[in-house]
């Protein structure tokens, strides 16, 4: 976005860019998404930002949507497994990849690392939510904010900038904004609720996938352990190697990598279709996920895009931002662990212990070449999970 929509096209200043990007951060939700929905709210208002944002979003809904129907459709196959077998291997280093680009980022204070270990220490021993985490971490960053700005790398906000719109004017707006996409957000949920009603796993998707939608901070990655905990063990829609599949296509498509949630939305309606077929119900948990996962998106910016000037110097919020981010990290530990245990072992305990003898050797091999690829030699990620499923297919006929 950068390249095509400041650099070479003109279309947004640097300045202007940069402070998009800051809101993004400071909104639950794809991050890219929200951007694209932005510069299309920039340049045509709400239309724009209609076009920019459903065209961001809809090629590679489409695609994963495909591939969620062909992996019902092939699931069984030998060659399908060894396939998968070797994405799934290669999502560790992916996920280990994204824990370091993150931490690097995010960790820039002696407080931010200590926040990141607490998070991923309440994560795996404790099993303490994840909202309540991000929340937790938010809370404790507002507070630091204010007293101790130093230990988030902060200096004290700047004042208030004398050229911002009327705020009774913004208000007013703002409510019109605010109840016009939360009614486009809850129809479909209230079609189902009204058809199917209550007890319907399309209406449990539906609620899940939009409490999602407002603690996805941080990008797709802080949230997947998060999903997969719920959807695995709560719901039981998937299995955690299923979960790791559904994490290697949306590696593998166009679109923001959260299209990983319309790939569980259409496995648990496929698995849970009463009275519906199951091809009717997987479209549908795969339309209603994608609804609730992204309708808010154009809530978030539609609503606060006008508040831009005055979000930029709320201090408490940048620092609640700050904890959180690094709280992120932890996360993505928590996510890489979770992942490498259900990927190497074919047994684990519902404690979350591995049984040693269990250990997938082909597994743990391919990881390490998808490993050497990622940092070594630098290869992108469809190359690396390309190559991993032909190892994997090579291991399996030997």
């Amino acid at each position: 976005m950068q390249r095509e929509i400041v650099d070479e096209r003109g279309w947004i200043d640097q300045g202007a860019f940069l402070r998009a990007l800051n809101l993004c951060h400071l909104l639950p939700g794809p991050e890219a998404q929200q951007l694209a929905t932005w510069i299309g709210w920039r340049l045509h208002g709400t239309r724009g930002g209609l076009a920019a944002g459903l065209l961001f979003v809809i090629p590679g809904a489409l695609v994963m949507l495909a591939l969620s129907l062909l992996y019902v459709m092939a699931a069984g196959l030998t060659w399908f497994a060894a396939i998968f077998l070797g994405i799934k291997a290669a999502v560790l280093a992916v996920v280990a990849q994204a824990l370091v680009r993150v931490a690097r980022r995010a960790l820039g204070t002696p407080f931010k690392v200590g926040v990141a270990i607490i998070a991923a220490l309440a994560l795996t021993l404790a099993r303490a939510p994840f909202p309540l985490v991000i929340l937790a971490a938010g809370l404790c960053g507002a507070v630091v904010a204010k007293w101790r700005p130093e230990w988030l790398g902060h200096h004290h906000a700047a004042p208030a900038a004398p050229d911002r719109p009327p705020a009774q004017a913004l208000v007013r707006t703002t409510i019109a904004t605010v109840a016009v996409w939360l009614a486009i957000w809850a129809l479909p949920m209230a079609f189902v609720f009204l058809v199917l009603g209550p007890d319907h796993v399309l209406w449990h998707i539906g609620l899940f996938f939009s409490r999602l939608a407002v603690v996805t901070f941080g990008g797709a990655y802080a949230v997947l352990a998060y999903m997969a905990q719920q959807a695995v063990g709560t719901f039981g829609w998937l299995s955690p190697g299923e979960m790791a599949d559904g994490l290697g296509l949306a590696e593998s498509t166009p679109g923001p990598l959260i299209m990983v949630t319309q790939f569980v939305g259409f496995i648990a309606g496929w698995r849970h279709p009463d009275p519906l077929t199951p091809l009717m119900a997987g479209l549908a948990g795969a339309g209603l996920t994608t609804w609730v996962t992204f309708a808010p998106c154009f809530l978030w910016i539609f609503a606060c895009a006008p508040w831009m000037g005055r979000l930029e110097h709320a201090e408490r919020l940048q620092g609640a931002l700050s904890a959180i981010t690094a709280a992120v990290v932890g996360v993505i530990a928590n996510l890489a662990l979770w992942f490498a245990l259900h990927v190497m072992f074919r047994t684990v305990s519902p404690a979350g212990w591995p049984d040693i003898a269990s250990i997938d050797w082909k597994a743990l091999a391919i990881a390490g070449i998808a490993a050497v690829l990622l940092f070594r030699l630098k290869r992108n990620v469809i190359e690396v999970l390309c190559v991993s499923a032909l190892a994997a297919l090579a291991l399996s006929a030997l």
